[in-house]
Parts: C-alpha cells; sequence; structure tokens
C-alpha cells in the first residue's frame, strides 16, 4: 500500500503543481478504489485510484458534464494519461448519515434531507439534458434487464442462501411481470442509482456534495428517492419518509415544469421502494454471507424488518403470488431471529475482557472465578513492525490499520475468530454468565495483537452490545 500511496504523491505533484506535505489513505467503502487525501501547504485534495477504467472514465465524464449545469457533485481537476488517478475537490468526511447519526431526528437533519432530495430533482432532470448514457458503465437504462439483475442478484444471494425450498420457475415468472410493470414507467431522467445518506457529503457550512455516482444510467426518478428514504442503516420513521417524498414531488414538478399524477407517481415508487429494499438486501448478503464482513450482516434485520413494513402497509401494484410467498419466507420469526443476535441489557451480567499481549511476557492470567478463555496467537499473520515505516508505530495507528487490512490476512483471521467468539457471547448471554476474558498475543504486543483486540471490542459492543474491558497489556513496552 505505500508503494501505491507513494505512486499517488508523485502523479499528484505532477499534476498540480504542488508539493505533498503528507497523504492519508481513506478506509475503502465497498468498492475496490483507493482514495487519499492529499495535503499540500494551504489545501487539502482527494486522489483517487481505481483499476477499472471504464468505471473510472464514466464517473469522470459524468462529473464534468454535471460541473456544467452547475449540480452540487465531485469536482474533478486533474486525470493521469492513463486514467488511473484523479483528483477531486475535498468535500470533508461528514455524510449526511453521519449527521444522521450524531443529531438523530432532528430539524437541522430533516433539512438537509430535504435539501439533499430537492438538488436530487435538480441532478436528475439538469443531468439527463447533457449526459450522453451510451457513456454509461453497464446498461444505458434500469429497464426490464436491470430490474431482473436485482432480484436475481437478490435471489442469489439473500434468498438462495437461506436454504429455504420454492419453486423457482414461478418465482422467475413473477420477476418477469414485476419488471415489465415497473420498466413502463412515465418519467425518466438521469438515474444516480446509489442515491444513499453515505454518498451525500455535508461540507462545514452545511453545502450538499454528492459522489459515486459513477452507476448513474437513465431510468425512474422515484427509485433515486426509495434509495435515500429506504436506506437500512438511516431507519428514517414513517412521518419523515412521508413528507420527504411528497418535499421530493414539489422540487421534481418545479424543475420538469408539470404538474405530476401523484397517485401513479406514488404507486410505481412504492414498487421501486422493494426492488431497492431487495437489492440492498442481496448486497448486504454478499458482503456478509459470502465475502463474511461482518459489519454487513448487522445491517440485514434492519433491511428485513423494512420490508416487514412495506408489506403491511402497501401493495405492489400486481399479483406476483410466489414472489410474495418467498417475502413472506424472509421476514418470518425464523428467518429474522437468524440474523438478529441476542443483546446485553443493563440487567446482563456479563463483562468481556480483551487483552493485547505480547508473548515474551506472558499471556494475561484470568482473575475470573471460572477462568479461562480464548488466546489467539496472531503471529502468523506478517509483522508490521518488520518495516520501518511501522515499528514505531502500533495497532491503533490508520498505517498500521491499513497495512493489516489489505496486505495481510488478518481480515480472514477476524472473521473467524468473531464466529467463535459471537458463538460463547450469545451462550453466555443466555446463561447469565459474568465473565468472559479473549487475549491476542503476537511477539511485541503492540501491532497485530492491538488491532485484533481493538477489532474484536468493536464488534462485539456493535453486535452484543456488551460490556467490554478493553487493555493493551504491553503497552509501557511500545518502541516510541
Amino acid at each position: 500500500m505505500q508503494a501505491l500511496s507513494d505512486q499517488v504523491s508523485t502523479t499528484f505533484t505532477q499534476l498540480m503543481d504542488m508539493p505533498v506535505l503528507s497523504i492519508d489513505k481513506l478506509p475503502q467503502a465497498g468498492s475496490d478504489r483507493h482514495y487519499f487525501r492529499v495535503h499540500t501547504a494551504g489545501k487539502t485534495f482527494i486522489a483517487t485510484y481505481g483499476a477499472n477504467i471504464k468505471e473510472n472514465e464514466t464517473f469522470i465524464y459524468f462529473s464534468e458534464q454535471f460541473q456544467k449545469q452547475g449540480l452540487c457533485t465531485a469536482h474533478v481537476l486533474q486525470v493521469n494519461d492513463d486514467y488511473t488517478i484523479y483528483i477531486q475537490e475535498d468535500f470533508g468526511n461528514t455524510s449526511l448519515l453521519n449527521k444522521l447519526e450524531e443529531e438523530g431526528f432532528s430539524t437541522p437533519v430533516f433539512e438537509l434531507y430535504r435539501q439533499s432530495l430537492s438538488a436530487l430533482a435538480r441532478l436528475q432532470v439538469k443531468g439527463h439534458e447533457v449526459i450522453d448514457y451510451n457513456r454509461c458503465l453497464t446498461n444505458t437504462e434500469f429497464g426490464k434487464q436491470a430490474i431482473m439483475a436485482d432480484l436475481l442478484y437478490f435471489k442469489y444471494y439473500f434468498l438462495d442462501a437461506l436454504g429455504k425450498p420454492y419453486d423457482k420457475q414461478k418465482l422467475i415468472d413473477d420477476f418477469e411481470a414485476l419488471s415489465n410493470y415497473l420498466a413502463h414507467t412515465e418519467h425518466k431522467y438521469f438515474m444516480f442509482r446509489d442515491f444513499q445518506s453515505r454518498n451525500i457529503l455535508v461540507s462545514d457550512d452545511d453545502s450538499l456534495h454528492f459522489i459515486d455516482y459513477q452507476g448513474g444510467m437513465n431510468g425512474a426518478p422515484q427509485y433515486d428517492v426509495a434509495s435515500l428514504l429506504w436506506q437500512a442503516r438511516a431507519n428514517l420513521n414513517n412521518e419523515w419518509k412521508e413528507k420527504l417524498l411528497e418535499t421530493y414531488m414539489d422540487s421534481f414538478e418545479k424543475e420538469v415544469g408539470n404538474t405530476l399524477n401523484r397517485t401513479v407517481f406514488k404507486s410505481q415508487y412504492y414498487g421501486y421502494v422493494l426492488i431497492r429494499l431487495l437489492q440492498v438486501l442481496g448486497a448486504y448478503g454478499f458482503r456478509g454471507l459470502f465475502e463474511r464482513k461482518a459489519q454487513f450482516l448487522t445491517s440485514i434485520p434492519l433491511a428485513l424488518n423494512n420490508i416487514k413494513w412495506f408489506l403491511s402497509n402497501h401493495n405492489m401494484g400486481i399479483a406476483v403470488p410466489a414472489f410474495k410467498q418467498i417475502l413472506n419466507i424472509c421476514i418470518s420469526d425464523e428467518i429474522m431471529n437468524r440474523f438478529t443476535p441476542i443483546q446485553a441489557t443493563d440487567k446482563t451480567a456479563l463483562q468481556v475482557h480483551i487483552n493485547s499481549f505480547s508473548y515474551k511476557k506472558g499471556i494475561p492470567k484470568d482473575s475470573s472465578d471460572n477462568g479461562g478463555g480464548f488466546v489467539f496467537d496472531m503471529r502468523g499473520i506478517l509483522n508490521p513492525g518488520r518495516f520501518e515505516e511501522y515499528k514505531k508505530l502500533s495497532g491503533l495507528d490508520k498505517m498500521v490499520k491499513d497495512f493489516l487490512d489489505q496486505q495481510t490476512e488478518m481480515p480472514k483471521f477476524l472473521n473467524s475468530v468473531f464466529d467463535l467468539v459471537d458463538i460463547t457471547i450469545t451462550d453466555y448471554i443466555k446463561r447469565d454468565f459474568a465473565s468472559l476474558q479473549v487475549n491476542f498475543g503476537c511477539t511485541g504486543g503492540q501491532h497485530r495483537s492491538v488491532y485484533a483486540a481493538e477489532a474484536l471490542a468493536r464488534h462485539l459492543k456493535n453486535k452484543f452490545k456488551v460490556q467490554v474491558v478493553l487493555t493493551h497489556t504491553n503497552k509501557e513496552n511500545w518502541l516510541q
């Protein structure tokens, strides 16, 4: 990863004709792109590296066209010759989701959502005027084929993973019928495709900036609205959803200069709500069940609850009995319980003691009455401490975290750790056990064990809401 950082730094200097003071690797999300924050004498920039040239070309093209229209999207400043690295304005780290999580369902956050939907309507209509859809990354239009692709994504990566029997041909027939119904929408404009609160950045002055629209195409505007308002992680309340939908329709009417048939518009909107919910559930299944990324598994119950509420309050506008039967299986108590972990309460006795340690100093003793617990040997993971640039850092430092995430088997190792410890935590909460100790050891107790201990502590707090006591036992001996 250091080599890539050096490459990006060199390219930035060449393209922008200004020296780089420092460069930070930013966390990856759900893509293979790498993001860097570049610090110069008076300003910061975002540099992006992507190996998918077609994806980069599409994003840059869209950005250029949107900028001509004065839309609130990324401004691409420079691109290298082979289109693998491009430089953008830096809009900061705060997303609309961050605002929601920090401030809750407050009036200022509602206003940011309202502004986002107003800006979306403008992007859809004004973007449509200048975009050559032949330049799209995949499909030029979100029509029947694209809708079917979303439904099949749900089928392969979530439904089939449940292991429940169903009539596959009848389900495919219903998918075809639903795709035909939704493809014949009255309005088609630029469709963002992944319009969610993570992709809306909020600057210090509360100005909004859209990112990650490279998957855009021509399609129904309702899909983007559904993506934002029904995002599982955001979990917006129903009052907000209804008010914001009306706000969006007001803005859309203003942009197109015509009055909507709101009954028809909303009917198709709820059809796209369902499509989006299923596509997202498929994504959670792929990332969580197949790639075994624990953070995505925690969102599955939220997505299932969204589908459950939807089926209780809205119809699909078309008779699809096999499809509806499948959805009822997905939201059954059995499936909901499968993905909803038991969680600690104020009355839960369990306290989990997580320690990092150095094998040179010995395994920490368990002072609890029951004794014992897990001891994980991290010495099979490549040691960042072997490299000069990491020796005086620890598993708390971002550079070390990035190294372990991206250049070692640490993610695979931790997935196995999570699986093992989760079984015990679930049982201990049920049986009202008071203590569990988990130890991570490496050579010096500074890099690998520290990272792993921090990761498990974060995982257990998020998934089980259990008390965690985290100790880095060799901290006083870390190289400085």
